[in-house]
């Protein structure tokens, strides 16, 4: 089998899912579902609660063997693995904040940079100048994440201690050291605030001329993912019922269906088609602590 190229272009990843299916027992999660990435585009995937969209992400990150179809990643077969993933240049975020509880901040974001490290286990455990110089590399790149995303007062913090959209934004800060050539983002807007969602969905936009990565993204708030996708596929009951250009698919009937009754108008641009988040901690505008208080 051929192993998936590492040539990409500038923008990051070609992926091609091909008729897709997986079944649990008697029931189909995913039927036949087919989409493409291309480099340098942001496509997102919707559709309502139940619809397969977690279960499309978990197949990509091979969390999930489909029982029909195939994956390519740019132009070679895929037989993707949770653990090498990275290592192709594929990161995917959770849904929650997914941060390693006894690490702190930078190292959380260090952990993330690690499969770009230059030296390997033995260099590490007999300590010889050229570990101790990637480690200064790793650290100084985690930290310049941390000020990109304006949390680098954070550093020496436990994730425990931090408010919820402060997480988020290591937890992106972390798989953006990874540099990804495809970032996969599961629901990155849960939690957060209308201000914080202008910011996420600034940063989403420029992901592919700044950071060089393909993005696919997963996510229920309608205004940032009409804002920032290049297209759009729908699912519903397992079956993508609708792909296109933002306003192609806010304009499809068989979208408006799904979501809202066959009776309800198109959807709205900018409107949330969920219940809003709980009330959430700004994304960006917190006050740091103080060193002090950070190591406390």
């Amino acid at each position: 089998m051929k192993a998936p190229s590492g040539e990409t272009s500038a923008a990051g990843h070609r992926l091609a899912l091909r008729g897709i299916g997986v079944r649990f027992g008697g029931l189909t999660a995913l039927d036949g579902v087919s989409l493409d990435v291309a480099p340098g585009q942001v496509v997102g995937v919707i559709g309502p609660n139940g619809a397969g969209k977690t279960t499309l992400f978990n197949v990509v990150c091979g969390l999930v063997r489909p029982t029909s179809g195939t994956l390519e990643l740019n132009g070679a077969r895929l037989v993707p693995q949770p653990h090498r993933l990275a290592g192709l240049g594929v990161v995917r975020t959770l849904q929650g904040v997914g941060l390693f509880r006894g690490l702190t901040v930078l190292e959380n974001v260090m952990a993330g940079a690690t499969c770009t490290a230059r030296t390997g286990f033995f260099s590490g455990l007999l300590a010889l100048p050229r570990a101790d110089r990637d480690e200064r590399r790793l650290r100084e790149e985690a930290m310049a994440q941390l000020e990109r995303f304006g949390v680098a007062g954070y550093a020496a913090a436990l994730p425990g201690t931090l408010p919820y959209a402060v997480g988020k934004r290591v937890a992106l800060a972390r798989a953006l050291a990874a540099r990804p050539r495809l970032l996969l983002l599961d629901e990155p807007a849960g939690g957060l605030g209308a201000q914080d969602i202008e910011e996420l969905a600034e940063l989403i936009t420029t992901l592919p001329r700044e950071a060089g990565c393909s993005v696919m993204l997963v996510e229920h708030h309608m205004d940032l993912v009409m804002r920032v996708c290049d297209r759009i596929a729908v699912l519903d009951f397992g079956r993508r019922i609708a792909e296109g250009t933002p306003d192609e698919v806010r304009e499809n009937p068989a979208v408006t269906e799904a979501y809202l009754g066959a009776e309800a108008d198109p959807i709205p641009l900018g409107e949330e088609t969920t219940p809003p988040a709980p009330a959430a901690v700004p994304f960006v505008r917190e006050a740091a602590p103080s060193a002090q208080e950070a190591a406390a």
